[in-house]
């Protein structure tokens, strides 16, 4: 099992940053995830606005899984963040300092949106450490990273579906019907406004 008890305790020691930021949409999905952050991004920069991203993998350097106010963050942004996460928790998996660094860069430059996508799942993923985003997006679920997330679609359905917070509307791309029901169910258990 994951726990973010050691990511959420170091983002406490960092002033809760994922409290401090513009809206946040999450997206959660096997497929299509980074391009459904593509097409926000360039609508909310269409509108005259600024955004913040974070997505993965990156295709050259680390940097470009940080947009920072529409830009990639600079090396010096990034090891500064990188170094106070160090101080406060050094124990932090890769990933969680990622989500970390980019959790701080956030709070700290201006955007009109914060777009962050899911590591892998959803429910146990590092970015789900956002208590109350403006929005949640469920891309198509697949079957993918069987190992941890378990061997069916509903199983993997559970992960994803578990970005899911109560009064943020929930964006749902078309499902296998396995997959949407358990995406049904839990907008019902969390008092998710659904939209198909």
């Amino acid at each position: 099992a994951f726990d973010l008890a050691l990511l959420r305790n170091a983002l406490d020691a960092l002033g809760a940053p994922q409290n401090q930021l513009p809206p946040v949409i999450h997206v959660a999905g096997t497929n299509g995830k980074g391009s459904t952050i593509a097409f926000m991004s360039a609508i909310a920069e269409a509108a005259g606005h600024k955004v913040h991203a974070f997505t993965k993998p990156h295709l050259f350097q680390l940097n470009e899984r940080f947009v920072v106010s529409s830009r990639f963050a600079d090396d010096r942004a990034l090891l500064d963040a990188a170094e106070d996460i160090a101080r406060v928790e050094p124990r932090l998996t890769q990933f969680d300092a990622q989500i970390a660094a980019a959790l701080l860069l956030f709070r700290e430059h201006h955007a009109a949106l914060t777009l962050i996508e899911t590591g892998m799942g959803g429910r146990d993923d590092s970015t789900n450490v956002i208590d109350a985003p403006a929005a949640c997006v469920i891309t198509p679920i697949g079957l993918d990273h069987q190992d941890a997330l378990g061997a069916t679609l509903t199983d993997i359905a559970a992960h994803k579906a578990g970005i899911l917070k109560r009064g943020a509307p929930a964006i749902i791309a078309r499902q296998e019907p396995e997959a949407m029901n358990v995406i049904e169910a839990r907008a019902e258990a969390v008092g998710a406004p659904l939209f198909r």
